[in-house]
C-alpha cells in the first residue's frame, strides 16, 4: 500500500490519530491498533478506486464502508475482529462529521457483526494468594512484580491505568491512588495494606533507577523506563509459570479477580462499579459472572424457603 502524506484519507487519519493521542489520551497499543485498522481501510478503498488513491471522508459513502465487512468476512476474520475494524473505521467518520467535513456517518447504518459474549477469565482466590506469595527475593525484578502484581489485584485498575501512574498520584499515607481512566474520567481507588508495604518497598529501591531516567513513573523495568502494557503481561505470563500455576490468562485477569472476589466477600455491585471506573453497572455484573454459582449456594444453605422445598424435592425417576 502506497501511504501517500498527500492523499486527503490519510490527512484525516492522521487528524483523527493526533485527536486520540492529544485530547482522548489513549494508550500507545490503543492508537497502534486504530491506525493499523483505518490503514487496512484505506488500502480497501485503494482497490476499489484503482485510479489512485483512498477517497477522504467526503467520498465515502455506507456502500463502501459494507463492502470493507464483507472483505473482511470473506477473508475469514472473526466476528470480534470485523466488530473491532469497523468501530475504528465509525469512530474515523464520527471525528469527520465533528469537524465539519461531512454531513453525516455513512458507517452509523452499518450493523455491528455480532459477536458472542465471553465469559472474562479470572484466578481464583487460592491462585491469586499462590502468585503473590510465590514472588519472594529482595532484587530490583522481584521487588518490582511483587509490587505491580498485589497493587493490580489491590485495586483492580486496567494495566494501561496502572503504567502511566505518576508517583503523584499516589497517596501512601492514606492509600488511595487516583486514577485517569477511559473518557478521562477520574476516581480514586483504596489500596490495602500488603500492596501498599510492597509498592512501598519496591519506590524506596526504584529511586536510582528513576533519577537515572528522570522519569517519575510508578513502575519502571529495570532500565529505568516506564513499564509498558507488555512488559506486565510477560511478568505475568513468567511468575505463573514459576508458581506452577496453569492458567492462561492475562493481567486484565486479576482485575475480573477482584470484582468477583469483592462480590463474593458480601461487597456491594455499585460500589464495585465505582472502584472499576465502569459507566455502565451491565459491564461489572459480566466481570462478576463467577460469583453467582457461590450466591446461589448461600441461598440454598441460608435461606428458610429453599431449604424446605430441598428437604421435600422429589427425588428423580
Amino acid at each position: 500500500m502506497n501511504r501517500s502524506p498527500s492523499s486527503p484519507y490519510y490527512r484525516a487519519v492522521d487528524r483523527f490519530l493526533a485527536h486520540l493521542r492529544d485530547q482522548r489520551r489513549v494508550s500507545p497499543q490503543t492508537l497502534r491498533a486504530y491506525e493499523s485498522d483505518l490503514a487496512q481501510f484505506g488500502a480497501y478503498l485503494s482497490d476499489e478506486h484503482v485510479s489512485g488513491p483512498p477517497p477522504g471522508p467526503e467520498g465515502i459513502d455506507a456502500l463502501a464502508v459494507r463492502g470493507f465487512v464483507a472483505h473482511l468476512s470473506r477473508r475469514r476474520l472473526g466476528r470480534s475482529s470485523i466488530a473491532r475494524k469497523l468501530s475504528a473505521v465509525r469512530s474515523f467518520l464520527k471525528h469527520a462529521l465533528r469537524e465539519g467535513v461531512i454531513a453525516a456517518n455513512p458507517a452509523a447504518t452499518v450493523p455491528t457483526p455480532r459477536v458472542p459474549k465471553l465469559l472474562p477469565s479470572e484466578l481464583t482466590v487460592d491462585e491469586v494468594f499462590g502468585l503473590l506469595e510465590h514472588v519472594q527475593g529482595d532484587d530490583d525484578a522481584s521487588l518490582r512484580d511483587r509490587a505491580i502484581l498485589e497493587f493490580l489485584y489491590a485495586t483492580g485498575l486496567r494495566v494501561g491505568e496502572t503504567v502511566r501512574l505518576d508517583l503523584d498520584d499516589v497517596d501512601m499515607r492514606s492509600c488511595t491512588v487516583r486514577v485517569i481512566g477511559k473518557g478521562r474520567k477520574e476516581r480514586m481507588v483504596p489500596f490495602g495494606s500488603k500492596s501498599a508495604h510492597a509498592l512501598e518497598r519496591w519506590i524506596r529501591r526504584a529511586g536510582p533507577l528513576r533519577a537515572k531516567s528522570g522519569t517519575a513513573a510508578v513502575f519502571l523495568n529495570l532500565r529505568g523506563k516506564r513499564l509498558t502494557d507488555r512488559s506486565v503481561r510477560r511478568i505475568l505470563d513468567r511468575r505463573l509459570l514459576e508458581a506452577a500455576i496453569h492458567a492462561k490468562v492475562s493481567p486484565h485477569a486479576l482485575r475480573h479477580s477482584f470484582a468477583t472476589h469483592l462480590l463474593g466477600a458480601g461487597a456491594d455491585l455499585r460500589a464495585i462499579q465505582e472502584l472499576l471506573g465502569h459507566s455502565s453497572l451491565s459491564t461489572t455484573q459480566r466481570y462478576t459472572h463467577v460469583s453467582v454459582d457461590a450466591l446461589m449456594q448461600v441461598f440454598d444453605r441460608a435461606h428458610l424457603r429453599a431449604r424446605k422445598a430441598t428437604r421435600s424435592r422429589p427425588s428423580a425417576r
